[in-house]
């Protein structure tokens, strides 16, 4: 549901490809280009190849993706949470950067994972582990879209609290747990 952008490299603007089913994309998914369509999510139907980086915005019809917001809080009121609706072009991260993102598959993002690299998900257009050698991940063509650098957990938010050291915890999917990744496509 969110990505906090801590430190990026190229932020390029893409056209949507408005053809491609799901339609949705979340601010920390990843996407690819579909040929001269423009951007979608990342599915079976792009692979793990196609991955060209992770969206800045969300185009969605049935909830907001902005970091720490409750669902069915809009927003753009006209642009019923779709962040992509005036331009038709979407944020695309590429070129490295560090990242915090709840937009990953739970369970193996753990503490001990950190350094380790993480791969393309198909089916949820996320982040999902992937191994402890480049190498061997690449001798699979299986490219490595990211490292992780910071393990699932609270991230702080800004805004004065108890949850983390005086802050609220930032609100978000996979029970408001971040990862932080240094972005490698």
């Amino acid at each position: 549901m969110a990505l906090v952008e801590i430190f990026h490299v190229v932020a390029n603007e893409f056209p949507l490809d408005t053809t491609s089913t799901p339609p949705d994309i979340k601010e920390g998914m990843l996407v690819a280009m579909n040929a001269g369509n423009g951007i979608r999510r990342v599915d079976a139907t792009t692979g793990v190849l196609g991955v060209i980086g992770i969206a800045g915005d969300t185009k969605s019809t049935s909830a907001s993706a902005m970091p720490g917001i409750y669902p069915g809080w809009q927003n753009r009121v006209s642009d019923s949470f779709d962040e992509t609706k005036a331009s038709a072009k979407i944020t695309v991260y590429s070129s490295g950067g560090a990242f915090a993102t709840d937009q990953y598959v739970a369970g193996n993002v753990d503490a001990s994972k950190i350094g380790q690299y993480l791969i393309a998900d198909t089916t949820t257009g996320t982040l999902k582990y992937g191994g402890a050698d480049a190498n061997t991940l690449a001798a699979a063509h299986t490219p490595v879209v990211a490292q992780l650098t910071g393990a699932a957990g609270a991230y702080p938010s800004g805004v004065p609290g108890v949850d983390i050291n005086g802050d609220m915890a930032l609100k978000g999917d996979n029970d408001n747990q971040y990862i932080v990744i240094k972005l490698l496509v």
